[in-house]
């Protein structure tokens, strides 16, 4: 069984995703909240394994309460809700943490999909769509350099060949085109992405998208040649 916990401050909209997923047998709704602060204390209390999250609400919006809940209850896993596909706030809640978002326009059927991608570990936003969103609202990325190699020193764990793979899934590659690109194994591919994961901290290739623009491992608007 999935536990969820619906966050939005429009009573008529929780109702509504209350019934939708409810009528799932492998999901249950264990809990509500208005705001996030609100939210924060129901992760805490029963910790969810998805969190519906609405972004815009009184007091604590949706973006600080999704970097609370990434910081404190990483197995709480965060599922916002938006009003467009491409939106400034669904891209500040995938960098504060969400594992994906969903328009509120959504059928019934991608709601409960979305629900039971997420509680298994994965994303609901491909890390193209997070490359198109990067180029609309990330255009000034820092770019931290080291005293030599000019690389960030938060990548300094990584082999040169988990950086050419982080560069890869940057550019919205899949595990498949990443082989072919290389010249690797899917396998051994495989174990690169998750080793860059592991090193780096980070959830999963949505987050890997834009560590790497915010480590300056790659621009905005910018499309690299791989490498060989």
């Amino acid at each position: 069984m999935t536990t969820v916990l619906l966050v939005d401050d429009q009573a008529l909209l929780r109702m509504g995703f209350r019934l939708v997923i409810g009528s799932e047998d492998d999901l249950d709704v264990v809990g509500e909240a208005a705001d996030g602060a609100v939210a924060l204390e129901q992760v805490r209390a029963l910790a969810p394994d998805v969190v519906l999250m609405d972004v815009r609400m009184p007091g604590m919006d949706g973006i600080e309460a999704t970097r609370r809940i990434a910081a404190e209850h990483p197995t709480s896993r965060v599922l916002v809700l938006t009003t467009f596909d491409v939106d400034e706030y669904a891209f500040e809640a995938l960098r504060a943490g969400a594992s994906g978002f969903l328009v509120k326009s959504a059928e019934p059927a991608e709601l409960v999909d979305a629900i039971r991608i997420v509680a298994a570990g994965s994303s609901v936003v491909a890390p193209r769509v997070v490359r198109r969103m990067l180029d609309l609202f990330a255009p000034h990325f820092p770019t931290t350099t080291g005293p030599d190699d000019g690389l960030d020193p938060r990548l300094r764990s990584l082999t040169p060949r988990e950086l050419d793979v982080l560069r890869c899934i940057a550019d919205g590659s899949s595990n498949a085109e990443i082989a072919d690109h290389l010249v690797l194994s899917l396998t051994t591919v495989k174990t690169h992405v998750s080793n860059v994961l592991d090193k780096l901290g980070l959830r999963d290739r949505v987050q890997a998208v834009i560590a790497a623009y915010e480590f300056g491992l790659v621009g905005t608007g910018e499309r690299r040649n791989r490498p060989a």
